[in-house]
């Protein structure tokens, strides 16, 4: 028989069983702790508050468009460092960690798909790359997705996850890009299409001063931050003290400045409905 010793011994080298890393995650809004696999089978809404929590671009697409049905377009296409720009780094390195990050080129995916049937030419932004930010890429992504839509006549989605607004590191290029996906869709708009913009938190910026608030049909989701510049930032520029929430998807809803607000898994549902109502 072994000795308490010894069994004690060989017990303290066994490895501690303990809750697997990033088993639980905290809601950023209630601060409940909250099972990660309920929340992301929630379609990644907290069950106890509604907060809907950042999505990834591909993820966004399984979600709103049909199963096994987006044909990515423009893949080709990649961000370079025109300016030879650097702030703590240069911008050629921060788009290297950016991509192996993520897994996209840049922060704008395109393509065509289909919502319950119906088919789209759709387009999202993704917060995770570099805050979503719009740079020469994402402004070309974007704006050729509006110019096929308009030479196809089909409905056109953007969903925008853009917190970044334009991309400080391609400077004047960056800014440039917002009027050119505003002309597209003025071109769009005049061949009589349909475009639903889909704002998700945040959306602030050039994107929320161009593409993102020119839809037809603007929606948005519960608790998104939505705006041109942050409340910090006018108030160190302007000292104009705002109302609480004043850039929150039901501020701007109850002011008129959006047209509905959808829950995410009433989403797919709400906008095959809009593109029934707005083709007959």
């Amino acid at each position: 028989m072994e000795s308490p010793n010894k069994m004690s011994s060989v017990q303290s080298m066994r490895p501690k069983r303990g809750v697997p890393e990033g088993l639980w995650i905290r809601c950023p809004q209630c601060k409940a702790t909250i099972f990660r696999k309920e929340m992301e089978s929630r379609l990644h809404v907290c069950p106890e508050c509604d907060y809907h929590f950042h999505l990834p671009a591909r993820e966004r697409i399984r979600q709103l468009l049909d199963e096994d049905s987006f044909e990515e377009w423009f893949t080709d296409l990649r961000p370079r460092d025109e300016l030879n720009f650097k702030d703590r780094v240069y911008y050629a390195d921060r788009l290297k960690a950016e991509q192996a990050k993520t897994g996209m080129p840049d922060a704008a995916i395109v393509g065509k798909g289909y919502v319950r049937g119906r088919p789209v030419i759709f387009g999202v932004t993704d917060f995770a790359f570099m805050a979503g930010s719009m740079g020469s890429v994402v402004g070309e992504k974007l704006t050729r997705a509006a110019e096929a839509a308009t030479r196809l006549k089909l409905p056109l989605i953007f969903v925008s996850g853009s917190g970044g607004g334009a991309r400080m590191q391609e400077g004047i290029l960056s800014l440039m890009q917002m009027a050119k996906i505003s002309a597209a869709l003025g071109r769009y708009d005049q061949a009589g299409g349909l475009y639903i913009a889909i704002l998700t938190n945040p959306t602030m910026g050039g994107v929320a001063a161009s593409f993102a608030l020119q839809g037809d049909m603007t929606l948005a989701e519960p608790g998104a931050l939505i705006g041109f510049a942050g409340k910090r930032t006018i108030w160190n520029t302007v000292r104009l003290e705002l109302p609480e929430g004043f850039q929150t998807s039901e501020f701007l809803l109850q002011h008129g400045f959006i047209d509905r607000i959808i829950h995410r898994r009433d989403l797919r549902t709400e906008v095959a409905r809009i593109i029934d109502y707005c083709e007959h």
